[in-house]
């Protein structure tokens, strides 16, 4: 175990899972506190639950002012999927916001212009991916000295994606490190790792039910299964994301650190020549050399035009078409789903009691080895696929 927890703490953190209102979560959480050992094994643990504890009660006050009709930092999530865009003051952060959405958060030249989020949405070809532009980044956000830094940890860890807007013209370096020292403090990473775990607690799962897209390096699936419920989770979707071992699975249940995918923009390129533009860019793969970084002017447009391909690719989804049996056109609007998805995934968004009576599924597109091929329940979908779903009872 990560933490050797007694038996009375895991109960205690089985009521916080168990909460559903945010003044239920931090009661919970503050008797899980008191009942975890204070030693170095758990020092993380004890730190990570501070943390929540304090974004929980963040998040209750913003509440309270949103039903009072006051400011609220809450974004509720649209479209595809949400993605927050992060940057200094000054960094071109809302130009680029307004450049690629409908939406018009103010530009005026001056720091801190931007002080509650914005949202927006941005187009990808048939789908719509939410924007929002948060309030400037800086640093010791993660740390609470900053009065909007909790709210702004908050709003990114929320988000599906962050794109981190960095100002060519300045030190775009010295800018990409402080936000990811400033997230990985407050256990948000955006350096890939070697393996992850995603654990979806749900009671529409009828036991535990494992995704692999990876391995369990030291245990198996029955070892996952005993390990969740010695928390007393019962039902539960796990995926499993590259080489993983029983101390991650355990640590995703405790959300010590959350992988974000994301993007570096790197704004104002049209303001640098094309040798510091490529020291600039040389020394952010260094930094994190999973980071795709987009070279980018709000002023010029240039570059403006790979980000909702780039995003859509960092996000990994996929979108699948469904078909009417006999008929020659799929669906305009897709089912949006996690990458790796299977038929059954599909099946089950589209609507779950398909499953029951499911004969099987005709499918066209990069997945398919031929058109139409017929194929099961655990056939995995790629994008732009369209399936044709045929059940055992007629018009069902």
């Amino acid at each position: 175990m990560v933490t050797n927890l007694p038996a009375e703490a895991r109960v205690r953190w089985a009521r916080y899972l168990e909460a559903r209102t945010t003044e239920e979560k931090i009661r919970a959480l503050e008797e899980f506190l008191s009942a975890v050992p204070k030693h170095k094994g758990t020092e993380n643990l004890v730190a990570w639950v501070r943390r929540k504890l304090s974004e929980l009660r963040e998040e209750l006050e913003d509440s309270r002012r949103r039903r009072s009709g006051g400011p609220s930092f809450f974004v509720e999530k649209h479209g595809v999927a949400q993605v927050l865009l992060l940057g200094f003051t000054q960094s071109g952060k809302s130009s680029l916001f307004n450049a690629l959405t409908n939406a018009k958060s103010a530009v005026t030249g001056l720091p801190y212009t931007t002080m509650s989020p914005v949202p927006g949405m941005m187009p990808f070809e048939d789908v719509q991916i939410q924007l929002v532009d948060a309030p400037p980044f800086v640093p010791g956000a993660s740390s609470g000295k900053v009065s909007w830094g909790a709210r702004l940890v908050g709003l990114a860890r929320n988000a599906d994606a962050l794109l981190v807007v960095l100002d060519a013209t300045a030190d775009p370096l010295e800018q990409y490190r402080c936000v990811l020292g400033e997230l990985e403090e407050a256990g948000i990473v955006l350096r890939k790792p070697r393996g992850r775990v995603q654990v979806e607690r749900s009671k529409a799962y009828q036991g535990i039910r494992l995704v692999r897209m990876g391995r369990i390096v030291d245990g198996t699936e029955d070892d996952v299964r005993k390990l969740l419920e010695s928390y007393r989770v019962y039902g539960a979707l796990v995926k499993i994301y590259g080489e993983v071992s029983l101390d991650d699975v355990e640590k995703a249940l405790f959300e010590s650190a959350v992988y974000k995918p994301s993007l570096a923009l790197l704004n104002k390129v049209d303001a640098v020549d094309s040798a510091t533009l490529g020291r600039h860019i040389e020394g952010l793969r260094a930094a994190n050399p999973h980071v795709q970084v987009v070279p980018v002017s709000a002023v010029t447009k240039e570059g403006l035009d790979l980000i909702p391909k780039a995003v859509f690719s960092i996000l990994e989804l996929i979108r699948v078409y469904t078909k009417e049996p006999n008929s020659r056109e799929p669906s305009r609007e897709p089912l949006v789903l996690p990458r790796g998805s299977s038929v059954e995934d599909a099946v089950r968004m589209l609507r779950e009691e398909y499953l029951k009576y499911f004969k099987y599924a005709r499918v066209w597109g990069p997945s398919a080895k031929y058109p139409g091929e017929r194929v099961g329940l655990s056939h995995a979908l790629s994008d732009g696929d369209v399936i044709e779903i045929r059940t055992h009872i007629r018009g069902i």
